[in-house]
């Protein structure tokens, strides 16, 4: 690096846009494809580990619906969004209401205080208050209130530029269905937008989660396989971590500029993860700005210290989290060749023969996935295999082995 002061151009964060989007042009051509469907058969479900820039992506999707004449809502959804079914649909009210308070759907009369009594008319907009009358007044069940106020909000716009409503969720993983309490939001969002759907309603759901989430929907209703366009993304390639580290330094003219050495263990380091590119480039820029500010005439940062960092922001207290015996196993699995890919449980059976004095049972294995699954550490894919849902967790441990840690 070079010296001079300047602007650190790197923004690691959750859902922080990037200087600079490398490599998701295939996955907005996707999106704009499906606001071209007429009547609405396809919806999207955006996956991926965390660090993958789902939540970046979705929100470069927005400008995309709005300059094609779609409405857009929608935020992240909470736990406490499907503890009932009443409560993701007043949400979905809640999301409606600022897309379409500013319509006037009739007159209500007011009388003037004076000497002289006055009728005058006052516009009725569609606002939130509305919508929660006509759900609370429509008898039925909470889908039928729902469907209600999706056909009322549709039948205000059909007739404007308004091509249809994204109503786009992050953070969807956390929506399920309580059969112990007999509520299903899940199912029921399922449902309601079939239903929907079917009678030529634009109004399009784009759910983003982590992997966890089709292999729900499909649990809830079988038909969700036909529903959903499924997305996943994938790691950057090494050309596209390139332009993820290089563009946004010669966009913003830094005069302080990785080697070729320091972008080639950047782009290992990081697996092509957006968020572990923007994590390591903003801590050795910080690094370097902080070392010239102390009086060093040539600081030099090294991808190394910045990894250690790393290890210690992210993935530390993750693993400080598990059991002896929960370690024990990851161990093993990252001794598998393709554990940051996937792994069954007979690899690590017989893999903890060869590494272990006290090797694993294959129902010892399953007991232990399950409660990591349950802790968020791995998940089940469709397939049956497991995956680490913290991305590059194998290096990690790994690392902490090379270095005596473990």
């Amino acid at each position: 690096m070079t010296k001079t002061i300047f602007a650190n151009p790197f923004r690691p964060g959750a859902g922080h846009p990037p200087p600079y989007l490398a490599g998701r042009e295939q996955e907005k051509k996707e999106f704009a494809d499906l606001l071209e469907q007429q009547p609405i058969m396809t919806n999207l479900v955006l996956t991926g580990l965390r660090g993958v820039g789902k939540t970046v992506l979705l929100e470069t999707f927005k400008p995309i619906a709005i300059q094609k004449g779609w409405l857009w809502a929608g935020t992240d959804l909470s736990e406490s969004a499907s503890v009932s079914e009443d409560s993701i649909a007043v949400r979905i009210l809640a999301d409606l209401a600022p897309l379409v308070s500013g319509v006037v759907v009739g007159e209500q009369e007011t009388r003037r205080i004076g000497f002289i009594p006055k009728e005058e008319k006052k516009p009725v907009y569609l606002d939130f208050q509305l919508l929660k009358q006509v759900y609370d007044q429509t008898p039925g069940l909470v889908s039928d209130k729902l469907k209600t106020i999706l056909e009322l909000v549709w039948a205000c716009l059909r007739n404007t530029r308004c091509r249809g409503i994204v109503l786009a969720y992050d953070e969807a993983q956390n929506l399920s269905d309580q059969a112990e309490s007999q509520q299903y939001p899940l199912s029921l969002l399922l449902d309601v937008f079939q239903s929907i759907q079917k009678r030529g309603i634009s109004i399009m759901l784009v759910l983003t989660g982590l992997p966890t989430l089709f292999p729900k929907l499909v649990e809830a209703r079988t038909f969700a396989e036909r529903m959903f366009h499924v997305m996943t993304l994938k790691r950057l390639d090494k050309s596209e971590s390139r332009d993820a580290i290089l563009k946004p330094i010669d966009q913003q003219s830094c005069p302080v500029r990785f080697s070729e050495k320091a972008v080639s263990e950047i782009i290992k380091h990081s697996g092509g993860y957006p968020y572990f590119i923007q994590f390591l480039c903003r801590e050795m820029f910080d690094s370097y700005l902080q070392r010239k500010a102390s009086g060093e005439i040539n600081p030099v940062v090294t991808v190394a210290q910045t990894v250690r960092k790393l290890d210690s922001d992210f993935f530390s207290g993750r693993w400080n989290r598990v059991t002896d015996r929960q370690r024990e196993l990851l161990i093993v699995v990252a001794e598998l060749p393709h554990c940051d890919e996937e792994f069954t449980v007979q690899e690590i059976v017989e893999k903890s023969k060869e590494k272990l004095g006290k090797p694993f049972s294959a129902s010892h294995v399953n007991q232990i996935l399950a409660k990591m699954a349950e802790s968020g550490l791995v998940y089940k894919n469709r397939h049956g295999r497991y995956s680490f849902a913290v991305p590059l967790l194998g290096d990690f441990i790994r690392r902490q082995r090379e270095e005596g840690s473990i």
